[in-house]
């Protein structure tokens, strides 16, 4: 793999799933390290978008504003009722599979 996609976490993400990340070397940020706390669905994806993350989210909002064409690096979802253990290897599945080219205003669902 020749480039390797960044995350950017939603706000309601549990911090198993970053730390779990993290533990693999994955680079990481979440919404509060961004300051986006409370922030709306829009600033998310664009503060990804320009920083070039793939968000991972359980938001199915996220899901509205790519069928509405809001441009992004990428956008993974999953069911609130996902187990983390799931969750973290789904991801990092797609960051070992997949380059951040392949995200570009794509979404991956686990």
């Amino acid at each position: 793999m020749s480039e390797e996609s960044k995350y950017y976490m939603d706000e309601h993400v549990p911090k198993a799933v970053t730390t779990g990340l993290r533990r693999r070397g994955i680079d990481v940020l979440t919404t509060q390290e961004a300051n986006l706390l409370a922030a709306s669905d829009e600033a998310h994806l664009a503060l990804a978008n320009r920083e070039e993350r793939v968000v991972f989210t359980q938001d199915a909002d996220f899901l509205r504003l790519h069928a509405e064409g809001v441009p992004h690096a990428g956008i993974v979802y999953a069911h609130q009722q996902t187990r983390i253990g799931a969750i973290v290897r789904g991801l990092v599945l797609i960051f070992r599979i997949l380059e951040p080219q392949d995200m570009r205003n794509h979404v991956e669902f686990l």
